[in-house]
């Protein structure tokens, strides 16, 4: 049995490194796509994780499988194509470190993923499923993603889910909103961002939102990340606020949430997933330690290559 098996995209984060003596940007290519990250920072804390997607048999396929492979993550459910080309992102950088981004996606493998490549022996024979909304975005790759989360369901696996809002895959906000909602009604475990939150109920009001997802979706557990501002969870009517680490210099934000999730959830693993038994102190040693390892992941580039272990993480909180 696997702690966590995910779900989603698997693709190139182009993340820039300055310009040229031209003025054009200098890129480095890093592996990257949400649900993996999440999965890398787990697998960095001692965690067994496996991942289902769909890359290309071309240059970047064949070396985002083989960092699966080095990083310990099982790749039984990663499909390999050479019909369609492994998705590609751009990522451009504030003066703070946050990132935008510019994807080449159109026809690429991580959409093409279908049903019938899901293999539900692996999401039964996990404490974990999880999952994003990028897989929802066009209908081979959603239904893939609905036979998962409904397997999932019907086995009582434990579901996560991360919305992961890219606006610029979609065709309209209300398409987002809808498949957003979707993925939010399975979820057991909710993490989720301030700007998310603003964009599904129009309010930047944390506290707020987090009432209103719970009325709306009822997870067990909802983690709220805000950037600077640090991140909120919320049990109940138990809502834990922790600030960020500033002793940390940020130079990418790129992973940060994935990685927040997956420290959270390795946390959660740590305390048997049972959830209900989760008292304010438990509540706050997750979150802390959650908070402390997004922190550092923002201190390098990329996001699987920036993933902190559990002495990293320990040193910041104890600092």
């Amino acid at each position: 049995m696997k702690d966590i098996i995910g779900l989603g995209e698997l693709l190139i984060d182009f993340t820039p490194r300055g310009t040229s003596e031209h003025g054009s940007y200098v890129f480095e290519s890093n592996p990257g796509g949400a649900p993996p990250n999440v999965l890398a920072a787990m697998q960095k804390l001692g965690k067994s994780t496996a991942f289902i997607g769909k890359i290309g048999t071309d240059t970047f396929g064949v070396f985002l499988k083989d960092t699966l492979v080095k990083l310990g993550i099982d790749t039984e459910g990663l499909v390999m194509t050479d019909e369609y080309f492994t998705t590609l992102a751009f990522v451009t950088l504030d003066d703070d470190g946050n990132r935008s981004f510019a994807f080449a996606r159109k026809a690429s493998a991580d959409v093409m993923l279908s049903a019938d490549e899901v293999n539900e022996d692996q999401i039964k024979n996990a404490r974990i499923f999880h999952c994003g909304t990028l897989s929802l975005t066009h209908e081979s790759a959603k239904q893939a993603t609905i036979k998962a989360l409904e397997c999932a369901k019907a086995n009582g696996v434990c579901i996560s889910v991360d919305p992961n809002l890219r606006l610029a895959l979609w065709e309209n906000e209300d398409k987002a909103k809808e498949a957003i909602r979707l993925a939010l009604s399975y979820a057991d475990i909710l993490k989720i961002s301030d700007y998310e939150i603003e964009f599904l109920y129009g309010t930047t009001d944390i506290k707020e939102g987090i009432k209103r997802l719970q009325a709306d979706f009822g997870a067990k557990l909802i983690f709220a990340t805000c950037g600077k501002d640090g991140a909120y969870m919320a049990k109940g009517d138990m809502v834990l606020h922790h600030p960020c680490f500033d002793s940390v210099k940020t130079v990418d934000t790129t992973g940060a949430g994935d990685c927040f999730c997956g420290t959270a959830l390795s946390k959660l693993l740590d305390y048997n997933l049972d959830i209900d038994a989760l008292n304010e102190e438990a509540c706050m040693d997750i979150l802390r330690y959650a908070n402390a390892a997004a922190s550092l992941a923002t201190a390098s580039y990329g996001a699987i290559p920036a993933m902190p272990d559990d002495s990293q993480i320990q040193a910041l909180i104890n600092a």
